[in-house]
């Protein structure tokens, strides 16, 4: 009786260690600070807990912000797992990073949105772009793409349907550009107030792009856009304004130019649609609106798209031209076998020369009648023919277009493969989502050198 009794004690024994084992492996699998009711564990990510609390307590929405949330209700989950694949930044050793390369400016976009951060989608739901001829319009598709899953791009993001005010983004984009051994943003600016048909105003979001990109050794530089009714009096308030609120800041771009002066510049989107008298009323010094030897004196960048335009920039008063497009053939700037007569025309005419060298081009998920001037990756080979283009000129700075422009599938930024019921997006397979970044830094590295070289 007394074995039995022991064993039996034993038995019990070991039955109530294995319990207690079992809870404690079970407590171990479930985060401490997950709390139930909260759905897959969204705790466990900081920085998704976060905006979800952004989300539930934006105060003051306006009535159509608030509306276009709730139609986007079902939208907003996915997006919210979207997001999940947004890495927390890690903390900064510039010992991981290249130099940065302040000869080498990128072309970068802050109109995008998402409901969590601006309350709707701006941008991804890019509308579909009619033709201009009915005839031909009426061949194609008509509407607004419907994200998360169906976006305004023929790529898709690594970072998902983000938003440009999201500061994780910002900082994300800052460290891409930096791996890449860029030194210059060229940020798309538009006055207060204003923005593009399909965006909402970002002048706000300069002080975070400028201090973030401080924080990574980067230089911003100002891309102003077609405005409403820009002219040289607009220009004028515009340009005294970026100086006077920007202009200190120690990430604000300053060029030295060959003759010593260092001066703030300024890309100049679309300037061929103004009249070159009404840019020189700016940009000579006799004109009665001259800048010219003010403290708002700059160097103003021209976008030359055909070869009459080379003339008109020069009496304009432009201190340099660049050619924006990554559609080599498609505009007389943009064709690689222009570049050698395009610098030859600004070196003797004092003139910087600015090529733009792109990773390819496509746009037909906005402009499906575009396949035209589609232009294939070939798996990172266009985008070295483009550099290789370039470097053969011996150009004093390198443009790059662009960082984040989805529409015109022309991004450096990191996409991912992507299938949907009734989509196939394009992505940079077989190579990882980081190998335009690191093209990047391969040709600026490749341009350092031979930088060299022709110093000599």
């Amino acid at each position: 009786m007394a074995r039995f009794r022991r064993r039996t004690c034993i038995i019990l024994s070991l039955f109530i260690l294995f319990i207690c084992s079992l809870m404690m492996a079970l407590k171990t699998l479930r985060p401490d600070r997950a709390v139930f009711g909260d759905p897959f564990g969204l705790d466990l990510l900081p920085e998704l807990r976060q905006r979800k609390v952004h989300l539930e307590t934006k105060p003051d929405m306006p009535n159509g912000a608030r509306d276009d949330s709730i139609t986007h209700s079902k939208n907003i989950k996915s997006v919210a797992a979207n997001n999940l694949k947004i890495p927390v930044v890690p903390e900064i050793n510039m010992e991981d990073f290249p130099s940065p390369n302040y000869n080498f400016h990128v072309f970068y976009y802050t109109w995008y949105g998402n409901p969590q951060f601006d309350g709707k989608y701006l941008h991804w739901n890019h509308p579909i772009l009619p033709h201009w001829d009915p005839k031909i319009a009426k061949n194609y598709p008509e509407g607004i793409h419907i994200p998360p899953d169906d976006i305004g791009s023929n790529f898709y993001p690594e970072l998902g349907t983000y938003s440009s005010r999201d500061a994780n983004i910002i900082e994300t984009h800052m460290r891409q550009m930096r791996s890449a051994s860029i030194g210059v943003i060229a940020l798309s600016w538009y006055p207060r107030n204003l923005s593009d048909d399909n965006g909402e105003s970002t002048d706000e979001l300069v002080p975070a792009i400028l201090d973030n990109a401080h924080k990574y050794n980067l230089k911003v530089t100002f891309h102003i856009e077609p405005y409403k009714n820009r002219d040289d009096h607009s220009m004028h308030k515009n340009i005294k304004y970026i100086i006077e609120k920007y202009g200190s800041h120690p990430a604000f771009y300053r060029y030295k130019s060959n003759t010593g002066r260092i001066l703030p510049m300024f890309y100049v989107y679309d300037s061929y649609f103004t009249e070159p008298e009404t840019w020189a009323n700016l940009l000579t010094a006799s004109g009665p609106l001259s800048i010219r030897n003010t403290p708002y004196d700059g160097l103003f960048i021209a976008l030359l798209v055909e070869e009459r335009h080379k003339q008109e920039i020069q009496r304009s008063g432009f201190d340099g031209i660049y050619t924006y497009f990554a559609t080599n053939g498609f505009s007389y700037g943009s064709s690689h076998h222009n570049w050698a007569g395009l610098k030859a025309f600004c070196d003797s005419n004092s003139l910087l020369f600015i090529p733009s060298v792109g990773p390819g081009y496509i746009d037909t998920n906005i402009r499906p009648w575009n396949n035209h001037n589609t232009r294939n990756r070939v798996n990172g080979k266009y985008y070295e023919t483009a550099f290789s283009a370039a470097l053969q000129v011996r150009p004093d700075v390198i443009s790059i277009t662009s960082f984040n422009e989805w529409h015109e599938g022309t991004q450096i930024e990191k996409a991912v493969p992507k299938r949907t019921e009734h989509l196939v997006y394009l992505d940079y397979q077989p190579h990882k989502p980081s190998i335009y970044l690191e093209l990047t830094r391969k040709w600026s590295e490749k341009y350092n050198k031979e930088k060299e070289q022709w110093l000599m």
